[in-house]
């Protein structure tokens, strides 16, 4: 652990302690909003991975409406923006000459057995689909739209940051089916930077159409290979006006 790794989670306590305090009055009107709207808790928690494959609790203010999570499966498939499109993967191939086999050339996986072919495109498929993100989800209540689009439903996981879970700045720590995808020699660089609530990727890319998976995944292990004070300086200050996003997702 770097010297900067100590002064770090120091700064991490003293500031989420003191931002619980302050804006305990927020949360208080915010949590009683969404027990108004619609039942169930104000919070919701679950498990996410951090920095060196570390699983926790990962706590947000409720956003979506009860049974959310039942209904993830259809809506992922239906509408999830970093799926890519057969045309889209095959275009990839061809162009990296990948795509011309020969019938017999054949690979053998868990799931059984593929032409090369196809098993490069189950790949690229697969690390797309790493990352799920939905675009004007349905299951999302009134109040549930503008705390995502202010941010505020994030500010629960200050408590992450004083247990000790997250940093306030770093990278964002992955749900469990997320995580267990993302184990090649490249994508385990990004879990040696602290799970954060703001990071790289939330102040260049957040809001913007079109970011897939390898663009989040590069600014991810950047981030974890240069991670120090200015930078993260640098990202706090941006980090308010990143927040206001205008895309809604």
């Amino acid at each position: 652990m770097k010297l900067y790794d100590y002064i770090k989670r120091l700064m991490d306590i003293l500031a989420s302690a003191t931002l619980l305090i302050l804006l305990s009055p927020l949360l208080i009107i915010v949590a009683i909003a969404i027990k108004l709207e619609s039942k169930g808790n104000v919070f919701y928690a679950s498990k996410r991975v951090g920095k060196d494959y570390k699983v926790f609790d990962f706590y947000k203010f409720r956003s979506m409406r009860s049974g959310a999570d039942k209904e993830m499966k259809k809506i992922k498939e239906e509408m999830n923006q970093y799926k890519q499109k057969e045309e889209k993967i095959e275009a990839i191939l061809i162009e990296s000459n990948q795509i011309e086999t020969i019938d017999d050339d054949m690979l053998i996986a868990d799931e059984g057995a593929y032409q090369e072919d196809q098993y490069r495109r189950k790949e690229l498929a697969e690390e797309e689909n790493s990352f799920v993100k939905i675009k004007n989800d349905p299951r999302i209540t009134k109040v549930g739209h503008f705390i995502r689009n202010t941010s505020i439903d994030e500010l629960p996981q200050l408590i992450n940051v004083l247990k000790g879970d997250m940093s306030l700045v770093g990278n964002r720590p992955l749900p469990l089916y997320e995580a267990e995808k993302l184990t090649s020699d490249d994508w385990v660089k990004r879990f040696k930077a602290p799970a954060g609530i703001t990071g790289y990727w939330q102040v260049t890319e957040r809001g913007k159409s079109g970011v897939g998976a390898e663009s989040r995944k590069k600014l991810d292990i950047e981030y974890a290979e240069r991670y120090n004070f200015w930078l993260d300086l640098w990202i706090l200050i941006k980090t308010p006006l990143a927040a206001l996003q205008q895309e809604n997702v």
